[in-house]
């Protein structure tokens, strides 16, 4: 076999792996809280929803549920897969802007891992939750508290 051959067959090779590994069913998100000092970009506010036409209660509610928990949001990934076709980060990306509005997938795992924040779980053990499906327990139509 010839030299360009090797390379070319080690290159595909190398290739091949590093889009298997990019292809994976999770979703972006961080493993660890935002580093000591770093300011998260600021969730939308429930005026600048109201501004724009968003009053949906559940909505509403990820929108606090998700300005109260940032740091966990920030640790967990949006089974959208936004990630992919929005450049999201983690679930925080998904309510710097209107889509967590108009997403229930987003808006069921805010209220998920606010709800298990608050009941003393880990961003880690949340995480785990959320690739189980458990944050499809969450009813949009009777959203939880968020206070």
């Amino acid at each position: 076999m010839s030299m360009i051959r090797r390379y070319s067959a080690v290159l595909i090779a190398c290739i091949a792996v590093y889009a298997f590994a990019q292809s994976g069913d999770t979703p972006a998100f961080h493993a660890q809280p935002p580093a000591k000092g770093w300011q998260l970009p600021p969730v939308l506010t429930q005026a600048q929803l109201a501004e724009r036409g968003v009053t949906d209660p559940a909505a509403v509610a990820a929108y606090r549920a998700a300005a109260r928990a940032g740091n966990v949001l920030y640790q967990q990934p949006c089974y959208c897969h936004c990630d992919r076709s929005q450049g999201h980060t983690s679930l925080h990306s998904c309510f710097e802007n209107l889509h967590g509005s108009a997403c229930g997938t987003c808006m069921q795992e805010a209220l998920f891992a606010y709800q298990m924040s608050r009941k003393g779980w880990t961003a880690k053990q949340i995480r785990d939750g959320i690739m189980r499906g458990q944050y499809t327990s969450i009813s949009l139509r009777t959203p939880p508290q968020v206070n």
